[in-house]
């Protein structure tokens, strides 16, 4: 028999002992199992016996999956808010550089255009008044100091130099009245009226001494805070307005590129797919009329060359189920032969679209061929293991009770003699056996249909079942 070369990969792995699972063989009491044709039964009076012989037997579980590229350019959308699609390129065209994919709906974006570009505008006339505002602020500064300011402390330094020189005038009266009065020529009223002049004189000139005094060390301090005050507010003012006009500046240009998002066109030739959402996810469908949102995968172009098949393999064989196993793509046109490259560590959800059977999502990877396409369906053999040249029995022919396993075979004698069996690896339909028959044993099918003894063993309690197996041995 000729193998393919992930059944001779597959063939090296250890043979199991005991029996696995077995579907399809009678528990204690059960009724008849279905009967499976075989090329080795032959016609016995009216019921069937099947010739003992060795063969291979191909371990395998069948699944249906989808083919997809594991290596995808996602062209998602950029378009911040929610938009309609108006139209979209038929799903599964090929095409070129610069190819139009995909229009959106434009009406929501130009108007955010227009709204964000008067934003703009008003917050950049701002800004260009408060920067006025900073610089007259600080000339306000330069004012006070070199205009201002001077011009207050010259009239007080005039002042002074005056006050000083009536002073002065006024000691002199003073001096010359008191010589005068001590000669006789002036009366001791003069001399009062000069000493009250010259002491206005020295009043006035401290007071002028003190203005110069207060302007120098607080009017001046007093107004310079001030005014640098109002230049730090400016400043201020000035730097919210233009980081104002600048995230207003942004956010119109954001809605002007996003008008150019609202066309996608293709930035590589290849052929082009719509996502396929699972079941259980609200994905919106890809179709014209639809809302998509930002960052959403719009379209697929998958790399052709790097193709696999994801399918699900039920919890019962997800334990044999291991990565480098062969396994057979059947597709609608062809046979291909892959191998799983990765197995789930935990299971797919389950539901209602399942069945609310719990299978493990399994990776098969197929090799470089032309004309595989993304959502082409496939059935898909995984090869669990190669037994070679091993006795085998359909498993019609085998009997479950308390005991173990038996079948019954037809010897040459014209009797039937009950058999032990020792079971190992099934593929549901046939079982290998480990001993208890031999090749060119002729043994009967459906026991429980035609055996009396396999009838009176099925239906016996416990404790006479294993007294009479143990009679038997």
């Amino acid at each position: 028999m000729s193998t393919s070369p992930h059944l001779k990969k597959t063939s090296s792995a250890r043979r199991r002992k005991g029996g696995l699972f077995i579907l399809g063989l009678v528990v204690v009491g059960a009724s008849t199992v279905a009967i499976y044709a075989h090329k080795g039964a032959q016609k016995k009076g009216d019921c069937n016996t099947h010739i003992v012989q060795r063969s291979d037997l191909i371990v395998s579980v069948t699944e249906k999956g989808i083919l997809e590229s594991y290596d995808n350019t996602e062209i998602r959308c950029k378009v911040q808010s929610h938009s309609v699609i108006t139209w979209v390129i038929e799903n599964g065209t090929y095409v070129k550089p610069g190819d139009e994919l995909m229009r959106l709906d434009t009406l929501e974006i130009e108007d955010a255009i227009s709204e964000r570009t008067k934003s703009a505008l008003w917050s950049q006339s701002a800004a260009e008044r408060s920067a006025s505002d900073v610089a007259s602020s600080k000339l306000a500064i330069d004012e006070y100091l070199e205009g201002r300011y001077r011009t207050q402390l010259m009239g007080l330094e005039k002042d002074l130099a005056i006050t000083q020189s009536n002073q002065l005038t006024a000691q002199n009266m003073l001096a010359h009245a008191e010589t005068m009065a001590a000669r006789g020529y002036v009366s001791e009223l003069d001399v009062e009226e000069a000493t009250a002049a010259r002491i206005r004189s020295e009043l006035t000139v401290g007071v002028t001494k003190k203005q110069m005094e207060v302007l120098q060390t607080y009017t001046k301090a007093m107004e310079l805070e001030t005014l640098k005050g109002n230049h730090d507010e400016a400043r201020a003012r000035h730097a919210a307005n233009v980081e104002r006009a600048k995230m207003n500046a942004i956010r119109r240009d954001q809605a002007i590129e996003e008008l150019g998002y609202s066309v996608i066109t293709a930035e590589q030739s290849g052929l082009v797919i719509y996502p396929r959402a699972e079941r259980w996810k609200r994905t919106p469908q890809i179709e014209e009329g639809a809302h998509v949102h930002r960052n959403q995968v719009l379209l697929i172009m998958p790399n052709l060359t790097k193709m696999q098949v994801k399918i699900g393999i039920h919890e019962s064989v997800i334990g044999r189920i291991k990565p480098g196993l062969g396994a057979r793509i059947k597709l609608p046109d062809q046979t291909l032969d892959g191998e799983v490259a990765t197995v789930a560590e935990v299971t797919a959800p389950a539901g209602w679209w399942t069945g609310n059977v719990v299978k493990y999502e399994t990776v098969i990877e197929l090799p470089v061929v032309e004309g595989l396409k993304p959502g082409m369906s496939a059935d898909v053999e995984v090869i669990i293991d190669l037994h070679e040249d091993v006795l085998t029995l359909p498993v019609n022919a085998v009997l479950q009770i308390t005991e173990g396993f038996f079948c019954w075979v037809h010897t040459v004698e014209g009797s039937n003699e009950r058999r032990a069996l020792q079971l190992g690896d099934t593929d549901e339909e046939s079982v290998v056996i480990e001993a208890g028959v031999q090749a060119g044993d002729e043994v009967w099918l459906d026991p429980l249909a035609h055996i009396a003894e396999a009838q009176t063993l099925a239906l016996t309690p416990f404790d006479k079942t294993t007294e009479e197996v143990d009679h038997a041995k």
